[in-house]
């Protein structure tokens, strides 16, 4: 399935975007280890590239039948999108979407969000999404019409939105 947003542009990712993927996921971590943490620079470049490693092991494993997607704009890598277009033979799901920090709210992220929910509209199935309580996102996603069908340990909610 492909997905047409204006002035954006989807690639598969490839081995020779691990680097940029790792720093995509961990400009979502900053925030959390300069508050949470007293760790130095290279400690915090250690956790996440640790933890880039073994998300990124899992998705590969868990979600075989995804896209992984790099965003672009103008040949500029800009974010992360990875989504399974028929998650258990039931609907989409995404399974992650990061803009890097200079890219967010700027009309983007829901640009994207908006073209997948029309394609998921001309077929008929829902789109899912696991949010963290705290992400900035979880407004954007309310917005947009997906409400919360189950929440994990009181920090991941799974939202959808259905057609």
């Amino acid at each position: 399935m492909n997905l047409e947003i204006k002035d954006i542009s989807l690639r598969d990712i490839k081995e020779s975007d691990l680097a940029i993927l790792c720093q995509i996921y961990g400009s979502t971590r900053t925030e959390e280890l300069e508050k949470g943490t007293n760790w130095s620079e290279e400690e915090k470049n250690i956790f996440i590239e640790h933890q880039f490693a073994a998300q990124h092991e899992y998705y590969q494993k868990n979600y075989t039948g995804a896209k992984f997607y790099i965003i672009e704009k103008e040949n500029v890598v800009i974010g992360r999108l990875y989504i399974d277009f028929f998650f258990e033979k039931k609907g989409f799901r995404i399974i992650d979407i990061t803009l890097l920090p200079d890219w967010r709210k700027k009309n983007i992220g829901s640009s994207i969000l908006e073209e997948i929910l029309k394609k998921a509209k001309t077929v008929n199935l829902n789109v899912s999404i696991h949010v963290e309580t705290f992400n900035p996102a979880m407004n954007l996603y309310k917005k947009l019409g997906f409400t919360k069908i189950s929440e994990t340990n009181g920090v991941y909610h799974l939202m959808e939105w259905r057609p």
